[in-house]
C-alpha cells in the first residue's frame, strides 16, 4: 500500500470538500479549486478528513494512489493557506517592477519583458531584485515562477540572471589565462 496514499488529509474548519463522482471541489477561505481525479481512485470524505482509496491493486492504480492523495492535500493547503515562490534577480541594472497586475522585467535585453498574471496568481515586488509569486494552485504558482526564471536563467560564470531564492548556482572558473 502506498505510504502517502493511505494517510488521510485532515480538513480544518472552514474547508468544504464536495465529491461528485470523479470531480472534487475544495472550498476554503482563500478560494475554490476543482480537479477531476482518475477513475481508478475514489475520494471519500468522512469524520473531518478526506481519504483516497484505490479500486484495484494494479501497478498504475498503485502509482495513482499516492499522486491523487498529494494532489488533494495540495488543494486543501492551497485554499486554506496558499502557496508562494520567491525569485531573486542578480545582475547590474537588472530589476523588476509591477505594471498594474503584470510584471515588468529589465534583465539585459534591449526591451523590457512583460509577464501577464494569469487568473489566480498575484505578483509582489518587495524590492527591485525580488519577486514573489503567490496563489492557491500549487501547480500554477510553480509554472508561473518557472516561466519567469526562463526569461533569464542564471549563468554559471558571473551568476547573473533570475533564480529561486533557495537555488544554488554552481559557478565555473572561466578562462585560465594565456601562458607567455
Amino acid at each position: 500500500m502506498s505510504r502517502i496514499g493511505k494517510s488521510p488529509v485532515p480538513l480544518a474548519s472552514g474547508i468544504d470538500v464536495k465529491v461528485d463522482g470523479q470531480d472534487v471541489t475544495v472550498k476554503g477561505p482563500k478560494g475554490t479549486l476543482e480537479r477531476t481525479f482518475h477513475e481508478r481512485v475514489a475520494v471519500v470524505v468522512e469524520d473531518g478528513e478526506a481519504r483516497v482509496e484505490r479500486n484495484d491493486e494494479e501497478r498504475q492504480t498503485r502509482a495513482l494512489h499516492g499522486l491523487s492523495r498529494a494532489l488533494l492535500a495540495n488543494m486543501v493547503e492551497g485554499v486554506s493557506e496558499g502557496f508562494r515562490k520567491e525569485l531573486s534577480i542578480v545582475g547590474v541594472g537588472y530589476r523588476a517592477s509591477l505594471k498594474g497586475k503584470n510584471l515588468e522585467l529589465l534583465v539585459g535585453y534591449s526591451h523590457p519583458v512583460e509577464i501577464a498574471a494569469p487568473d489566480g496568481i498575484t505578483f509582489e515586488v518587495p524590492e527591485q531584485t525580488r519577486i514573489v509569486v503567490s496563489g492557491i494552485d500549487k501547480e500554477l504558482v510553480g509554472q508561473v515562477a518557472a516561466n519567469i526564471r526562463k526569461v533569464r536563467p542564471p549563468e554559471p560564470y558571473k551568476g547573473k540572471g533570475i533564480r529561486y531564492v533557495d537555488e544554488y548556482v554552481r559557478r565555473k572558473a572561466g578562462k585560465a589565462g594565456v601562458a607567455r
